[in-house]
């Protein structure tokens, strides 16, 4: 598995660097008369029209700009033939590239989900949770490869409007990616690999919004509760409350949706924090994780400071805490493509949203109040205590857990 820590890996899309050296006269298979393709490369003031008509070449391509040359077909003796030109540098034999292989990102692994057989997390879309999961955000790159998003509106008015689905900012692309990253062979893969993504754009480019912004959002999640059975909200604010967002969560739960709340970044009790504090939400920490594996021996985080296995520096606590998952130095989705790593509860909580949406996949999902708390029991009983809870609150929640195919099993 590659670690990633802080370094953005957008550059997990770009193919190989070429290996194969610069041909040399003496290293050539003049007898081989199969034509392949070749780029040539010439010194600086030479002309590739001039070189390639005084050997009898039909360039492909031709550079002048970032380097001066072209690309032909031709033979090896003819690729020999050319390093005997004067205006030639080098020659080298083209080669097919592709790009990386999927990784799985250290927090996904520390859920246990590529443990689990039922999930099949192996580089191809072979189980997709029959499920959607509404990312009350920044709003979510619906262009994505890695991001199934079949729905998106923008609330940030206080009246949901359908948009193409963008995200100015990258927080909401980022969670969206924890979540559901479809498994296949590239970028990376969530913990509901491929589950529909429903973006509801309630905070803007700067990251901020209303809360009347944000209650419409909930209520269009509830208006849509009979399709989306996860929300995650990787929001809130401290001290702060309202009475009308606050009855809109409750009667989403009502209608059977269940929510995943990010617990706060600011390693103070989260009961201070809303909707952290909101008693119908799963509220979850975050965890700091440097190997994907437990055992505590995978040395300190680059991006953080924190020691694995333990409390994430910044994270909240406290009793209205029910779950912890990973939170630092996660990498996933960002718009335009390419991917990054972020920390905070905000990473954290798309961990456990995925992992409600794994138990909501299908039949099981919940239609009323009942069930989403029944969600919630069952993926907080799932969890283990293999890590370090460093907040000192005296409680020690239990780590998301998704390896139990008895309990998380596909849905075909």
């Amino acid at each position: 598995m590659r670690k990633f820590g802080a370094v953005l890996a957008a550059a997990a899309l770009l193919p190989a660097v070429l290996a194969s050296p610069a041909l040399a006269a003496d290293a050539t298979d003049t007898t081989d008369t199969a034509e392949r393709t070749y780029i040539v490369v010439l010194d600086e003031d030479a002309s590739p029209d001039d070189v390639a008509d005084r050997h009898g070449d039909d360039p492909s391509s031709v550079y002048e700009h970032a380097l001066t040359g072209y690309a032909a077909d031709m033979t090896a003796a003819d690729a020999a033939a050319l390093l005997q030109d004067p205006d030639v540098a080098f020659v080298q034999e083209d080669q097919v590239m592709h790009t990386f292989a999927q990784d799985v990102p250290d927090g996904v692994a520390r859920t246990f989900a590529p443990d689990n057989p039922g999930l099949a997390i192996n580089g191809q879309a072979d189980y997709v949770p029959d499920v959607s999961v509404a990312v009350l955000d920044t709003g979510v790159d619906a262009g994505h490869p890695d991001l199934n998003v079949v729905d998106a509106v923008n609330c940030t008015s206080g009246t949901c409007v359908p948009v193409t689905g963008t995200d100015g900012n990258g927080h909401g692309t980022h969670v969206a990616g924890t979540t559901a990253a479809v498994d296949n062979d590239e970028g990376v893969v969530g913990v509901a690999p491929g589950a529909a993504v429903w973006s509801v754009q309630v905070l803007n480019s700067g990251g901020s919004g209303s809360l009347a912004g944000i209650t419409a959002g909930v209520d269009y999640v509830a208006a849509n509760a009979d399709q989306v059975a996860v929300a995650n909200m990787s929001l809130g604010c401290q001290g702060c409350t309202n009475q009308a967002l606050s009855r809109a969560i409750a009667g989403s739960v009502d209608a059977g949706v269940a929510f995943a709340v990010a617990a706060g970044n600011s390693a103070t009790n989260a009961a201070n924090f809303f909707p952290a504090n909101h008693p119908d939400v799963l509220t979850v920490s975050s965890m700091a994780d440097s190997d994907g594996a437990p055992g505590g021996t995978g040395g300190t985080l680059r991006c953080t400071g924190d020691d694995d296995d333990t409390l994430s520096y910044f994270s909240n606590y406290g009793s209205v805490v029910e779950i912890a998952a990973p939170g630092s130095c996660i990498t996933s989705t960002l718009p335009g493509g390419g991917y990054g790593s972020m920390s905070g509860t905000s990473m954290a909580s798309p961990h456990a949203a995925g992992g409600l949406a794994l138990l909501a996949a299908g039949p099981a999902k919940p239609t009323d109040r009942a069930g989403v708390l029944a969600l919630y029991d069952a993926l907080v009983g799932a969890g283990n205590h293999d890590w370090t809870d460093t907040s000192g609150d005296g409680i020690h929640e239990p780590l998301l857990d998704v390896g139990d195919p008895g309990l998380f099993p596909s849905d075909g």
